[in-house]
């Protein structure tokens, strides 16, 4: 860690969409990883499709103020 970085940065993904994106992305990932494992290529793919949905649900939220600069994101003291 560099000298010039703050303690005090809010920090990113410390939100409801970065938190539900990630989710999402994770299950994804995890069943694709599964799926392949069982050569279940049409669930390989959906879960493909998965991983996309979770990164427009995290753009979505954050959109919507679920993001770290949002109006509904409240940041929790550490």
């Amino acid at each position: 860690m560099s000298s010039t970085e703050t303690h005090d940065d809010l920090g990113h993904g410390h939100s409801p969409a970065a938190w539900t994106a990630v989710i999402i992305m994770l299950l994804a990932f995890v069943l694709g990883t599964v799926f392949f494992w069982f050569d279940l290529p049409w669930l390989v793919v959906a879960s493909g499709v998965l991983l996309v949905v979770g990164l427009i649900v995290g753009w979505i939220m954050k959109k919507a103020g679920y993001g770290v600069d949002g109006d509904k994101y409240q940041p929790k003291g550490h």
